[in-house]
């Protein structure tokens, strides 16, 4: 069992019932996957780009991530329907808790200015998303290697019922969010 999921059931439940009243552990919100999305639309001219971020993705998870392809085609961006765009990896389990810890205790700290996380992101839902600009914040990317600085999305969703649960959440989980 990881340290985040230790620290989820002996900390973060008890606090979670307390504050907001819960009578059964198991109504208390809890994460259920974390999505990281790598979106390329200049895989279209390059697909080696694409073998690249497919391979960085996978480090920086641990798992194979599957590659996104184009929904319809549009004429401005020169792509068609069912071109290549982006990979995904969707963590759940051991590695999402794992993948949260590292995360929080060791990537985001590593941005540049960074001062914490905008507390605003959340979609009403109880589920965040936030964007880093290149994947060189990850320990596991070796930045001699690196031929193009990729951005990402990390969506966390949660089964909380609103915001202010989920936000208080991910706080107790130890995601650093701005005062």
């Amino acid at each position: 069992m990881s340290r985040l999921q230790e620290k989820y059931r002996s900390e973060v439940i008890p606090a979670l019932m307390k504050r907001f009243g819960y009578k059964n552990p198991m109504a208390v919100p809890k994460v259920s996957k974390v999505v990281v999305n790598i979106g390329l639309g200049e895989a279209s001219q390059n697909v080696k780009l694409l073998d690249t971020a497919s391979a960085e993705l996978g480090q920086i998870a641990g798992q194979k991530p599957i590659i996104t392809r184009a929904k319809k085609s549009i004429a401005n961006f020169k792509i068609r329907k069912g071109m290549p765009i982006g990979c995904m990896v969707t963590l759940r389990g051991e590695r999402m808790y794992e993948f949260l810890d590292r995360l929080a205790a060791v990537v985001l700290p590593r941005v540049r200015d960074f001062k914490g996380l905008p507390p605003n992101s959340f979609d009403g839902r109880g589920n965040y998303t936030l964007g880093l600009k290149d994947q060189l914040v990850f320990p596991e990317i070796d930045y001699t290697r690196v031929d193009k600085i990729k951005g990402m999305n990390i969506t966390i969703t949660t089964t909380a019922r609103s915001d202010e649960e989920g936000r208080e959440l991910l706080k107790l989980l130890g995601v650093p969010f701005r005062p």
